[in-house]
């Protein structure tokens, strides 16, 4: 019997031994045979921690363009953060991988982990954290070594007045290698691997936060007049400049009238984010094109003052149309449809004064009447600086 068991490596507690030996001085080997093989077999039951305990800690991240607002989880598995190989004694033997999640729960445990980690000054811009992976998985090799993976995927969803401005995708994970009965390594893996995304978001907000126009934080509308006339075709509304019978080029057309004139306007915007604020330039152009404006007969003052003042109401309109649009009813995410929509109001405007003047005057035939319009398009210029 001694012979037997001679020099075999047993991996039994101090306490197991002594006991055996005792037993083997007593002569009881039947039943320390026993009780040693029982003892052994348990020592080798497949072995994981029952959950991750995810370190509550205080990152060195002090964000100064944003405060983390949610988080979110749209993991497709939420069984488990973590697939780990179980420990099975000494010599180790390749045993299937088990789900085991962070203490009280996937979500909770990284919630108060992000939003307990940095600190929150809730007067910057809120980000709500989508999780859309947060794994770790082990293999073992042949020897029983254990390789983990972990990998993480998440989505940060920068929000301006309840809506989402911008999307910032980041990907990462970590690789281990670790003894088949140390499981230390995990928890330091996985806390490494929420903090690393989480410094990502805080550099790229301060690298993009003060030049990128979807973060910006305000707006200001600055308005140019267009006026120079370099186009031959084109003449561009100047007080200094205005109307002469040279600038109607187009061959006259049938009809009852002796002049036809079709002033429009338009606008063109431009803009640069500096220090977190959009400064949006827009340049409007009011103009007569010469090649589609046209004279048969009547080339005298009374009759050019007539087509000068379909001019001036569309410099009125713009006038007025550059008063709707201040930074009070433009938002940062959507300023352009609603300049947009406010130049098709104008436009429609523009539309309904010009068939007015035109009939309340007569097309200009009516001398009473146009000389009204005089005075009321010239102290509506002189309101807006068009005219002294």
């Amino acid at each position: 019997m001694n012979q037997k068991y001679k020099g075999q490596r047993l991996a039994t507690p101090n306490s197991v031994l002594l006991f055996y030996n005792s037993l083997k001085n007593l002569r009881v080997w039947p039943v320390a045979i026993l009780l040693l093989i029982i003892l052994s077999s348990a020592q080798t039951q497949p072995v994981v921690p029952k959950s991750i305990v995810l370190k509550q800690i205080t990152t060195p991240i002090t964000p100064k363009e944003f405060f983390v607002a949610g988080v979110v989880d749209e993991r497709h598995d939420r069984k488990a953060v973590a697939y780990l190989i179980p420990s099975t004694g000494t010599p180790p033997k390749p045993s299937p991988a088990q789900p085991v999640d962070l203490e009280g729960g996937g979500l909770p445990a990284m919630r108060q982990f992000i939003l307990q980690g940095m600190r929150r000054n809730m007067k910057l811009r809120p980000v709500v954290v989508r999780v859309k992976e947060f794994k770790l998985t082990e293999t073992a090799d042949a020897t029983g070594w254990v390789d983990g993976q972990a990998s993480v995927v998440l989505a940060f969803d920068i929000q301006n007045e309840g809506k989402t401005m911008r999307s910032v995708d980041y990907k990462g994970g970590a690789r281990y290698r670790r003894h088949p009965n140390q499981f230390t390594v995990i928890e330091p893996t996985l806390r490494q691997s929420l903090t690393d995304a989480l410094n990502y978001l805080n550099g790229w907000m301060e690298k993009n936060a003060h030049h990128t126009e979807e973060l910006a934080q305000g707006l200001k509308v600055t308005f140019k007049d267009f006026n120079q006339n370099t186009d031959p075709d084109t003449l561009f509304y100047n007080p200094k400049n205005p109307l002469a019978w040279s600038d109607f080029r187009a061959e006259p057309r049938g009809g009852r009238f002796a002049a036809a004139v079709f002033p429009s306007f338009a606008y063109e915007g431009e803009s640069k984010t500096i220090n977190g604020v959009v400064h949006l330039t827009i340049t409007m152009k009011v103009f007569v094109v010469r090649d589609a404006s046209w004279v048969r007969a009547g080339r005298d003052d009374h009759g050019l003052n007539h087509e000068q003042r379909h001019f001036d109401i569309v410099k009125l309109v713009a006038e007025r149309f550059k008063q709707k649009i201040k930074p009070s009813i433009l938002t940062v995410e959507d300023y352009n449809s609603i300049i947009q929509y406010e130049y098709l109001e104008s436009w429609r405007e523009m539309t309904r004064l010009q068939e007015q003047y035109d009939s309340e005057t007569g097309h200009g035939t009516n001398h009473a009447s146009q000389e009204a319009w005089n005075q009321r398009i010239d102290e509506d210029l002189r309101k807006f600086g068009v005219r002294k």
